[in-house]
Order: structure tokens, then C-alpha cells, then sequence
């Protein structure tokens, strides 16, 4: 196929497809997305190789979020039965994050539902990234707050994080159909309030809320635009108790697609798949690693993942390997551009979200990735060890699946790890 083949010599020349071609990309058939998916993985495996770098969510407070994101089982009005709790303690967090960078997370990522943090909410969060830091002194931290004033991001910066998660989640066009306590102008700022403080940029976008091909691609050149680091794809987890409960618009042919074309317009920069893979890709998400080279470990902020076992299994059977804490997850010429071995700014590139205009997105949101309010989120777990009870692995098993019909069956919210008084899933 031309149009692959075009793809891939520009994608590793850190070219820019267009619009036109990007677009192309959402409109092959599922007849073709094997093609499509080994032409991207070309320019994934140039720039990446075979390793996947993991990710933890800590969800350092629970729901109670004033804005109404309709994708976010955070928002305000939510009728979604979420766990709803207040901000975990330094030495809480810090053990959460424990869990999950045993079972192999390079970075832990710190989501709170909010429209954005007071001074008072940096504070405690700074304790909270110092405490992580004296614990694993290697491991990554990304916070994803929410929209952020002036002096937060260096703040922030001070007290040892190394990123800022704040998706974008949709085109400008659309922004104002899926939330309108804030705008899209406001989380813009935001992601370029962390890139000037120095932190290693993370903003991505939400799929499956309704949207159509020309709203994927404005969203993901906009975030090209921005150059972040790290672009959280996520797959919206439709809840039961917020707006769009039944938008289930999304086939794993489709997410594949989208993670493609993600790919070829931003060759060079972290892609990571976020929130609702379990939901939406199901049994093809090995494919997807193809595509991406970042995941969630474990849970989301308010949903479940996949058993942390089954993930660390999977990226063995598809024949790639977990990045270790001593490697550089961007290419050299990024990762040189910001002088750390997180990330950096320099070609193009592009960043992820869960929930909630506030900081993180679940059912389809950013640091990626993740579940609810905040932009990243999971719980943790000893690698290896069994999901709690009462979690999906343990829910009685369902019928055969239809093809193109909702799999409610797959959205199960988030009962263990951080917040509650069970082991978390890592």
C-alpha cells in the first residue's frame, strides 16, 4: 500500500504526514489494520525497539471533582459508585507507589480530581514526591493536578517531579460539547506551564466519546504541536452514571487504528495506551504494543485493569521486553534536548489523560492514562500477586461476545489500592 510506505520513510525521518494521509490511515478497512499495524510498528521498533515502559497510577484523592467533564466518573454529578475519598498521606502514596514499581513500573504517575491545585495541594504533593523519592530514588513521578497557576509547575519541579500529565482529550472544535467548566485554551496553558518549568510534558487524548476522524487528527497534530514527551492514548470507559454511558462507539480494529495513526504523526515520542485497553482492545491489545510503547500497569483511578501478571505476560509473549529504570525511554536526540533520561523537546511530538476537566481521566483520559478524574491512575500490587476479591479477575465468567456489542461486562470499578484497605493490583 503507497500510503504506508509513505508513512514510514517519513515517520523515520521525523517527518509530519498530513492531514489527508492521517486521516486515510482511520479509514482502512479491518481488512487492512494488519498492514497498518506492521507498517507503524516499523517506525515504533526505529525509535523504540522492543521495550515497553510501564506506568503506575496512585489516585491521591477520589471523586468529589467540581468539574463536569461528561467522560469522567469523577465529575461533578456523577452518579458512578466510585470510590470517593480525600488526599491519601505522603507515607500512604509512597506505599502505593511501592507496589507498583516492584511489579516493574518506571514511573509512577500522581492523579487528584480537582479543577486545580491551591497552594496548600502543591505542598502536600511535593511531601508526597519527596517521601516517593527517598523510597525508590530511580523511579519517574508525574503529576497530574489539573489546570495550574503560575509558579505551581516549578514548584513541582523543586520537590522532584519529573513530569506533568494534562490531556488535551479532544479537538478545540468539539471541547466545548464535552465540558464547559473550563476550555481548551485553559489546558493548553497548562501543558506549556510545564514544559517552561522545565518538566517533561504529558498530554494526550480521549477516544470512543462520539467524535469524528477529523477530531482524532486536529487533537493529536494540536498535541504534535505542543510537543510533549509522553501521548496517553485513552479508550473511553463509558460508566454507568455519567453522559456518556452509552457511547460505545470503539471495535478493537478502531483502536488500533487510532494508535497508528497516533504513532505516525508523532514517530519519535512516547506513546502510551491508557485507559480502557482492557475495555477495547481486549484480546488484541498484544497488537497494540506493536504500536505503543508505554503502558498502565495494574488499575486505573477508578477502574480496573489487567491483573498485573497477565500485562507483564503478555509483553513477554508478544516478544518485547519491560524498559528498565537505567535506560532512556526517548531517542537520544530528545532525551538530549532535555538534558534527562525523561524525556525531551525537540522534532515533534506529542503527551494523556483519564477523567475530569480536573487532572486525569478514566474511562478514556492521560499521565496517562487512566481511569477516572486525574489524568493517569492505578493501584499497586506485588508483581505476581492475585487480584482482591471482589476484583474483575474474580467476577463469574461471562457468555460469548458478540461482535460490536457494549461489553459492560468489562467496566468494573475500582474496589482495591489506594483508598481502601486491600491489596492493590501491580
Amino acid at each position: 500500500m503507497d500510503l504506508l510506505n509513505t508513512l514510514v520513510d517519513k515517520g523515520l525521518r521525523r517527518e509530519s504526514p498530513t492531514r489527508e494521509e492521517a486521516l486515510a490511515v482511520l479509514a482502512t478497512s479491518d481488512d487492512d489494520v494488519l498492514d497498518v499495524v506492521a507498517a507503524a510498528g516499523k517506525v515504533r521498533r526505529h525509535w523504540f525497539g522492543r521495550r515497553v515502559k510501564l506506568n503506575y497510577l496512585v489516585n491521591l484523592k477520589s471523586g468529589l471533582c467540581p468539574e463536569d467533564c461528561s467522560y469522567c466518573s469523577q465529575r461533578l454529578g456523577s452518579k458512578a459508585e466510585i470510590l470517593k475519598y480525600t488526599w491519601l498521606k505522603p507515607d500512604q502514596a509512597s506505599e502505593a507507589a511501592a507496589a507498583g514499581v516492584s511489579g516493574g513500573a518506571k514511573r509512577v504517575c500522581l492523579v487528584a480530581s480537582g479543577r486545580g491545585p491551591t497552594d496548600r495541594d502543591v505542598d502536600r504533593v511535593s511531601d508526597t514526591i519527596r517521601a516517593i523519592k527517598e523510597q525508590n530514588e530511580s523511579v519517574e513521578v508525574c503529576a497530574c493536578l489539573g489546570l495550574l497557576s503560575d509558579g505551581q509547575a516549578e514548584r513541582l519541579r523543586e520537590a522532584g517531579a519529573d513530569a506533568y500529565n494534562h490531556n488535551l482529550n479532544t479537538s478545540e472544535s468539539t471541547y466545548g460539547d464535552i465540558t464547559t467548566t473550563h476550555t481548551y485554551a485553559d489546558r493548553v496553558d497548562t501543558v506549556r506551564k510545564a514544559h517552561a518549568a522545565g518538566l517533561s510534558a504529558c498530554s494526550g487524548l480521549i477516544a470512543g466519546m462520539g467524535e469524528s476522524d477529523e477530531d482524532l487528527v486536529d487533537v493529536v497534530f494540536s498535541l504534535r504541536e505542543l510537543d510533549p514527551d509522553s501521548v496517553p492514548v485513552n479508550f473511553l470507559i463509558p460508566f454507568e452514571g455519567t453522559p456518556l454511558a452509552k457511547e460505545w462507539n470503539l471495535t478493537p480494529q478502531r483502536c488500533l487504528r487510532i494508535l497508528a495513526m497516533t504513532r505516525f504523526v508523532c514517530p519519535d515520542v512516547e506513546v502510551r495506551i491508557a485507559g480502557g485497553r482492557e475495555v477495547h482492545l481486549r484480546s488484541m491489545q498484544p497488537l497494540a504494543l506493536h504500536l505503543a510503547n508505554s503502558i498502565f500497569l495494574g488499575d486505573y483511578l477508578t477502574s480496573e485493569g489487567q491483573a498485573g501478571r497477565a500485562d507483564l505476560e503478555m509483553i513477554a509473549d508478544a516478544g518485547f521486553e519491560v524498559e528498565g529504570t537505567g535506560q532512556v525511554t526517548l531517542p537520544e536526540h530528545r532525551a538530549a534536548a532535555q538534558g534527562g533520561g525523561c524525556g525531551s523537546h525537540e522534532g515533534g511530538g506529542c503527551g494523556s489523560h483519564e477523567g475530569g476537566g480536573c487532572g486525569s481521566h478514566e474511562g478514556g483520559g492521560v499521565c496517562g492514562t487512566a481511569p477516572a478524574a486525574g489524568d493517569c491512575g492505578s493501584a499497586a500490587g506485588v508483581c505476581g500477586s492475585k487480584p482482591a476479591a471482589g476484583g474483575r479477575d474474580a467476577a463469574p465468567a461471562a457468555g460469548p461476545a458478540v461482535a460490536g456489542e457494549p461489553r459492560t461486562d468489562l467496566v468494573a470499578v475500582r474496589r482495591r489500592g489506594a483508598g481502601t484497605d486491600l491489596a492493590p493490583n501491580a
